[in-house]
């Protein structure tokens, strides 16, 4: 699949940093959605619960969040008095300055672990962090121009690789090969689910037998390994449906089914409706 089968979500202009309340990111949980801009979030209060490309995540108070170019990401819960504070960066900032990212491998590092947990202290600067940056971004005229933002674009890469790099879960991750080999596997279903659909084509790539797989995957995540690229086709599925006018037989196409009649039974399968019934609904 191509990205262009989806209208990516994108900042229209380099950058906004803004609050947002839970009743607010609620709406966002009607169907998946793909963004191609990069976004991070800061947790002040309350809690939420949401499915970033095809991982389940559990958010609280004092959570740092990224969104990486590409993501799916679908909201399945905000508590009433959930509150956070957010930076959006359009693709065409980030690919214009990713530089930073590339030197300090911070992409594959937030595809390893996308939320990172703050103390007392830590957030208190974040928080300190944003009020300074909301200031500079309303004052008239505004202090943060794009050539500026650079900076602070840069800072957040660099912050977040100091303590992604000190963190309790890397540190216990990084000796877990169970951990290692489900990262990998999720890696490979993200980048080959619309034309890999069985798992003995992810065993082979990662050079490892089914079973073996296949009980590593159900003990790091609870999950089968067949239940990961299912719930990556049906997200892409999902979204195009709702977010595209595109008809039903390319859209099967588009992720590896060749047969719309298959594609159609294996969509109301999972999802208990028709693709038709799902996308007028």
């Amino acid at each position: 699949m191509k990205d262009e089968k989806i209208p990516l979500i994108d900042c229209p202009i380099d950058y906004i940093f803004g609050e947002a309340s839970g009743k607010i990111l609620n709406e966002y949980g009607r169907f998946p959605c793909k963004i191609q801009c990069a976004v991070y979030a800061f947790m002040l209060q309350g809690t939420a619960k949401a499915t970033l490309d095809i991982t389940q995540y559990d958010f609280q108070k004092n959570d740092l969040i990224y969104l990486k170019p590409g993501s799916f990401f679908l909201v399945h819960n905000f508590s009433e008095d959930a509150r956070l504070v957010y930076i959006v960066f359009s693709s065409d900032f980030v690919e214009k300055n990713a530089y930073g990212m590339r030197r300090l491998s911070v992409v594959p590092m937030q595809s390893f672990n996308p939320i990172l947990h703050m103390n007392d202290e830590q957030a208190e600067v974040i928080t300190m962090f944003s009020d300074l940056l909301n200031k500079s971004i309303n004052c008239t005229p505004s202090m943060l121009s794009s050539e500026r933002m650079v900076y602070v674009f840069n800072l957040i890469q660099q912050t977040y690789s100091e303590l992604f790099a000190t963190s309790d879960k890397r540190q216990a991750h990084s000796l877990d090969r169970k951990t290692e080999i489900y990262q990998e596997y999720n890696e490979l279903v993200l980048q080959h689910y619309h034309e890999w659909h069985h798992v003995a084509e992810y065993a082979e790539a990662l050079c490892i037998t089914v079973p073996h797989l296949c009980s590593t995957i159900k003990s790091a995540s609870g999950r089968t390994a067949g239940d990961i690229i299912v719930d990556a086709i049906l997200m892409d599925a999902k979204a195009q449906l709702k977010i595209t006018s595109l008809p039903i037989k390319e859209i099967a196409a588009s992720l590896g089914f060749e047969n719309v009649a298959f594609f159609n039974r294996f969509f109301k399968s999972h999802v208990g409706v028709t693709p038709k019934i799902y996308r007028n609904s």
